[in-house]
């Protein structure tokens, strides 16, 4: 999309891939058509991305540690590097592989060899492969990459929407990359540098799906870190086949199929190296189009002809294209027009009848589209852009694909189960909310013995409306069960997992699907208990509840800042030292308008701020951070700091020397950003600490926020 185009960085350096290296660099590899996989060793691709930019990361002796998702498991395993888009070569002195054991923690970390060497210097603009790795990897787990660049990191080639969290160590931290534990990888960001691609042997998998698209197959706005993007969704349909595929993701935001840009090739201009060579390519499902028709300037004619192109070369290669139709957009922005909207239906008309064109397709139009107004999404699956699905869009696309015409995955289960509502929400201590989960049969066959459970937190509980068991599904029908699910009293605020298990017979075999959403339990008022106090300053009436080391507020008032101090807290008496910090968490803020805040505080005395030491950290999503202290001691918040963009969970941090005082914030509560400085020359001795909330409702008059933490200390 236009505005992710400015994010990126440096420039592509247009180099033609070479056909043959020298023998000091017979390592690197050159795109190879997928044909000639058969006089090589039996590679299948089971994770891929698409490098797209490059910039100067200013650091040197660093490690990085990059988990990814694969589809498709092995006995072994190669990495595929990529020094694609810079103009200097880069050095790679050691890198290992090895299963993730959770955040940057890896299970014994296995030696990568280049050509039997342990590094690899990979030329502007070339790729490298690594040597077999025997490793067993299960399908759907988590690998970790981790390589370690010696001397001065000039440059990172990378795919910079990785919505994962990669792991570095801090300028001159040195070589980590065999470490297990992760204790040395502080630094954190969310682009994938190098690493272009994973491969496996000794597997299943009848090849691979190769997934061709724009943000929304890069995955945008799905959940971070949750592999919910629609190609992670069709891999987990397609591990539960007799013979599975691997799924490789190949979505660059901002791509089209007409016209590509400095740093961002078209898609027909990146075919080869990102599609055509991918390691046992079995098929192709393409899904562009919205970007060329919405901002892009191209006519319905010129996006099919540049879909025959694709489909011609591909099929060249000997593999299958199954094309989807491309999803409605109107309310993105100002990019909707009728004549578009003509031409969209243009191109999906040419998708559903491509008189050959196209081996199938599967209508990702229809899986979201809002019936009453088939030029927007329905709001069940939009993210709130109108353009990029939310999580349960994203399974709607991966929903959409017929197995059975992809050519990979065999023996796949044909009746799939599903929950709605997506992300439901559950009030601790209420009655129950309503869930429903729905088995349709999507095969040719009936399918009998239909069952379907809950699997729940502990101490949850779900009673069905009516039976969860169905003696026989015809094809295309479809049984519906509505849970009445009710949480624990003393579950906790957050997100908790629900899934649903269905089993059924299929051909005399018992099959399984299986579907999971993101409940939220929200706190209900209930006060909170000693040693905890509270104190309010708003005319609305605050309202508190606490749940052992989580805390909730309802609060109202006009500001927090110049002249108004109107807030509610929960604090703790006497619990600032004069030398000591106090840290909480803010796991979520809602209400009220764009300047709400919410964050920790602290005063000589909480419930009379003019008697001084008063200062507060808080975060709203107008101003980000925001760190406000009294300068004079008259109780009013006369200073200001802070800025940058608004985040949850917000890890927040006081520390305090006396009268002065530091204020950090971090988004994991590892690695801290320093928001500001200040000196209270009123503080003095002992004093409150507490978490604040805000409506800042002076242009919402009566309206409150609610502001949940889950953490607060505070330590000398």
């Amino acid at each position: 999309m236009p505005r992710t185009l400015e994010r990126l960085r440096g420039r592509r350096r247009c180099a033609a891939l070479a056909t043959a290296l020298a023998a000091t660099l017979a390592v690197l590899l050159p795109a190879a058509p997928a044909a000639a996989e058969t006089k090589q060793p039996r590679w299948t691709g089971t994770w891929a991305t698409a490098q797209h930019a490059s910039y100067d990361p200013g650091t040197s002796e660093v490690t990085v540690r990059i988990p990814v998702r694969v589809s498709a498991g092995g006995s072994s395993v190669r990495i595929r590097l990529t020094n694609g888009f810079t103009t200097e070569p880069v050095r790679i002195g050691h890198a290992t592989v090895g299963l993730r054991e959770g955040g940057s923690d890896v299970t014994k970390p296995q030696k990568l060899r280049f050509g039997g060497k342990s590094e690899v210097t990979i030329p502007a603009g070339e790729q490298a492969a690594s040597d077999q790795v025997q490793l067993t990897v299960p399908a759907r787990s988590d690998l970790v990459v981790s390589l370690y660049f010696p001397g001065r990191l000039t440059h990172i080639s990378q795919h910079w929407m990785g919505l994962q969290t990669v792991y570095w160590t801090p300028d001159g931290g040195g070589d980590h990359a065999s470490d297990a534990d992760g204790d040395a990888f502080t630094r954190t960001d969310s682009t994938f540098p190098f690493l272009t691609g994973v491969d496996v042997q000794g597997t299943n998998a009848a090849g691979a799906v190769v997934a061709l698209g724009d943000s929304i197959t890069d995955g945008a706005s799905s959940t971070a870190n949750a592999n919910r993007r629609w190609p992670d969704y069709l891999a987990g349909r397609l591990s539960a086949c007799s013979s599975t595929a691997g799924v490789l993701n190949e979505g660059i935001s901002g791509n089209r199929i007409t016209a590509g840009v400095d740093g961002n090739p078209s898609a027909l201009d990146r075919l080869e190296r990102d599609v055509l060579s991918q390691p046992g390519a079995r098929s192709v499902v393409l899904f562009e189009g919205v970007n060329d028709l919405s901002w892009g300037g191209a006519t319905g004619d010129q996006v099919i002809d540049g879909m025959k192109e694709i489909a011609r070369r591909v099929h060249a290669r000997g593999l299958r294209l199954i094309g989807a139709t491309v999803v409605p957009y109107r309310g993105w922005g100002d990019w909707w027009t009728e004549a578009k909207e003509a031409d969209r239906q243009k191109v999906n008309a040419f998708v559903r009848d491509s008189g050959g064109v196209f081996d199938d397709y599967a209508d990702f139009d229809k899986a979201v589209r809002d019936p009453d107004d088939p030029t927007r999404y329905a709001a069940a699956f939009d993210s709130g852009d109108h353009l990029h699905p939310n999580d349960t869009g994203m399974k709607a696309f991966a929903d959409a694909v017929d197995l059975t015409t992809l050519g990979a995955g065999r023996d796949c289960p044909s009746a799939r189960v599903r929950l709605t509502p997506y992300r439901p929400t559950l009030q601790a201590g209420g009655d129950g909310t309503q869930i429903t989960s729905t088995v349709t049969n999507t095969g040719s066959t009936a399918v009998t013995e239909v069952g379907t459970r809950l699997d729940l937190p502990d101490g949850w509980s779900a009673e069905p409306a009516g039976s969860a068991r169905t003696r026989t599904l015809a094809p295309g029908d479809s049984a519906t069960v509505t849970w009445t699910v009710t949480p624990a009293a003393d579950a906790a605020w957050g997100t908790h997992e629900i899934v649903v298990r269905t089993s059924f017979l299929q051909d005399g075999r018992t099959r399984h699907d299986s579907d999971s959403v993101d409940a939220t339990v929200t706190p209900a008022p209930s006060g909170v208990r000693a040693p905890y106090l509270t104190t309010a300053t708003t005319t609305e009436e605050a309202r508190y509840a606490q749940n052992d080391g989580q805390f909730a507020i309802w609060a109202g008032g006009q500001d927090l800042s110049g002249w108004k101090d109107e807030k509610a807290a929960v604090y703790l008496a006497d619990a600032a030292p004069p030398s000591g910090t106090v840290t909480a968490r803010v796991a979520a803020q809602s209400g009220s308008g764009p300047s709400a805040k919410a964050g920790i505080a602290v005063a000589n005395d909480l419930t009379a701020p003019e008697k001084g030491g008063y200062a507060v950290l808080t975060m709203s999503a107008q101003y980000g951070l925001e760190f406000l202290t009294d300068s004079d001691g008259d109780g009013k918040l006369d200073t200001w700091a802070g800025g940058g963009s608004s985040y949850h969970p917000a890890w927040l941090k006081l520390v305090r020397e006396g009268s002065a005082y530091s204020a950090y914030a971090s988004s994991d509560g590892t690695a801290w950003q320093q928001v500001a400085e200040a000196t209270v020359p009123s503080a003095s001795g002992t004093g409150d600490a507490g978490m604040v909330a805000s409506a800042v409702n002076l242009n919402y008059p009566g309206q409150t926020t609610t502001a949940v933490f889950d953490s607060f200390s505070s330590t000398k």
